[in-house]
């Protein structure tokens, strides 16, 4: 079975679309899992890793009330990070990672609280993208790992939902299908 990584990078090659990804909490796993798929280059466009608050605002145009408000871990915020990357970098889908992996707490936030966004071109996701909220268990480098999957995870419930019948039919077709 292939890794949703690979999964990933093979529905968005036979859609011809693109791919960017936000991450603060991820550190760039997001991006390295993506890499790592055969094929990569053809839907991957690149990823913005910012860690600290104020480059959400900078870099990727999240609200700066909003971050003063609620801080770096919310899910608007989440929502923003995807829909920013996906413009700045000029991508068909963008995907976001904010939350906290610990030690500590962050924002008021306890560790464990991550925030897992995607925005993309389909219906339903005009309006901002789609957020996951999860409340995840483990060390710093579980929680981390866990989010790098939900974000994957979220991006290909959308790609898979948004296929059309003649893409699952050219996929079949290049796949030795009928």
């Amino acid at each position: 079975m292939n890794s949703p990584a690979t999964e990933v990078v093979r529905l968005l090659t036979v859609r011809g679309e693109t791919l960017a990804v936000a991450e603060s909490l991820t550190g760039g796993l997001v991006a390295a899992e993506i890499t790592a798929a055969p094929g990569a280059s053809q839907a991957f466009r690149g990823s913005v890793t910012a860690y600290a608050t104020e480059l959400k605002h900078e870099l990727l145009g999240v609200d700066a009330g909003l971050l003063a408000a609620r801080g770096a871990v919310d899910p608007q915020v989440a929502a923003q990070m995807a829909v920013g990357v996906r413009k700045a970098l000029g991508a068909d889908w963008g995907i976001a990672t904010t939350g906290v992996a610990g030690p500590e707490e962050q924002d008021g936030k306890p560790v464990g609280t991550v925030y897992v966004a995607v925005d993309g071109p389909g219906p339903g996701l005009s309006d901002g993208g789609k957020v996951a909220s999860l409340r995840l268990n483990g060390d710093r480098a579980e929680i981390r790992m866990e989010s790098v999957r939900s974000v994957l995870a979220l991006l290909l419930q959308e790609l898979a939902g948004e296929q059309t019948g003649n893409e699952r039919a050219q996929d079949t077709e290049r796949n030795g299908g009928f």
